[in-house]
């Protein structure tokens, strides 16, 4: 499989007119194109000669730019592709900005991904979150995409405005639908100085924790993973967001998507030491290197909550021969065995 190495250029804040429940990120260029260029050049000193190169314009929407800043931009890029440096564009899309037009310009400069914004399936939600669409212009804005060959990809929101946990799963089931290839999952944050946070101060909307978080993120992560989709990013991985842009409250945590997937790790071993027909005190885990720390958990939570919980010893060990994602569990000793030692 071809290594993908990825440029961000992250699109900044003022490109988005109603980021007042959304989330505010640092940007890392001026939105010229000389910055963008700028880059490029210093991604590409770390190249490697095997690997595919992709531009991200990413943060904000990139539809909201207006024609002479998008050609701008990928013009830029433009000069990359033409000298073999860079193989293609992704950006991301509000979906009331598509039309064939657009696509067609995209088309000619190279974008070959484009992720849409599908913060809710559910129209009175969309509405009173003020996003100026209905999921009726999402589902038309992904045939679109679609037919024209792109490869789509959609990011869904958590813990907006009267959005349920149900709410929620029935969204991811809608992004299903659209048959994209990739997704991300974005928690919503309190921001200083928003909306959200005047509502959150009067008890109007009260924001996820980080194990609500948690908890819905992966049933999400596993029913994609199910129906063959890549979660690529779930949450804002930004150490400087808190401290900068001032979040009041919400599931934030700068490796949110490590504390998915060491919740994820332990439902799967609780789920294979059920299926056993023993009472098992120790079992021995295999996994890949990568997926070790994981597997323990943050300050070991994983290997204390078992003995907690189910007064199982956990034993984890790497092999490079598993794939990632992928374990072998073996039981070690029983409670039968205990009790005769």
């Amino acid at each position: 499989m071809e290594k993908q190495n990825i440029i961000p250029i992250i699109i900044p804040d003022d490109t988005y007119p109603y980021n007042c429940i959304y989330y505010k990120g640092n940007s890392n260029t001026k939105d010229s194109k000389k910055a963008v260029k700028k880059i490029i050049e210093d991604a590409l000193k770390e190249k490697t000669s095997d690997e595919n190169v992709e531009v991200a314009f990413l943060g904000k929407s990139f539809t909201s730019l207006d024609d002479e800043k998008q050609d701008e931009l990928l013009e830029a890029v433009e000069e990359y592709i033409k000298e073999d440096k860079v193989d293609s564009i992704r950006i991301f899309a509000r979906p009331d900005h598509i039309t064939n037009g657009l696509l067609k310009k995209y088309r000619k400069y190279n974008v070959k991904t484009i992720e849409l914004e599908v913060p809710s399936c559910l129209d009175y939600i969309l509405s009173c979150t003020k996003f100026p669409y209905s999921y009726k212009t999402i589902k038309k804005a992904a045939r679109k995409i679609r037919w024209k060959g792109f490869t789509l990809g959609c990011y869904m929101m958590i813990g907006l405005p009267d959005s349920t946990r149900i709410d929620e799963f029935n969204t991811a089931k809608a992004i299903v639908e659209l048959k994209p290839k990739v997704t991300r999952i974005f928690p919503i944050y309190v921001m200083k100085g928003t909306k959200l946070e005047k509502d959150y101060k009067e008890e109007i909307y009260q924001p996820l924790t980080d194990k609500q978080g948690v908890e819905i993120c992966k049933d999400i992560v596993r029913y994609f993973a199910d129906k063959n989709i890549e979660t690529i990013r779930i949450g804002f991985q930004d150490t400087k967001l808190s401290e900068e842009k001032g979040v009041v409250a919400g599931p934030f945590h700068p490796a949110f998507r490590q504390l998915v997937e060491i919740a994820m790790w332990y439902d799967a071993i609780v789920e294979k030491i059920k299926k056993l027909n023993v009472k098992v005190k120790e079992v021995e885990v295999t996994v890949n290197p990568i997926d070790v720390e994981n597997v323990i958990g943050i300050k070991n939570e994983n290997i204390l909550k078992l003995k907690e919980v189910y007064d199982v010893d956990l034993i984890v060990k790497p092999n490079e021969e598993i794939k990632q994602g992928k374990s072998k569990i073996e039981i070690v000793k029983t409670y039968s065995d205990f009790v005769e030692n």
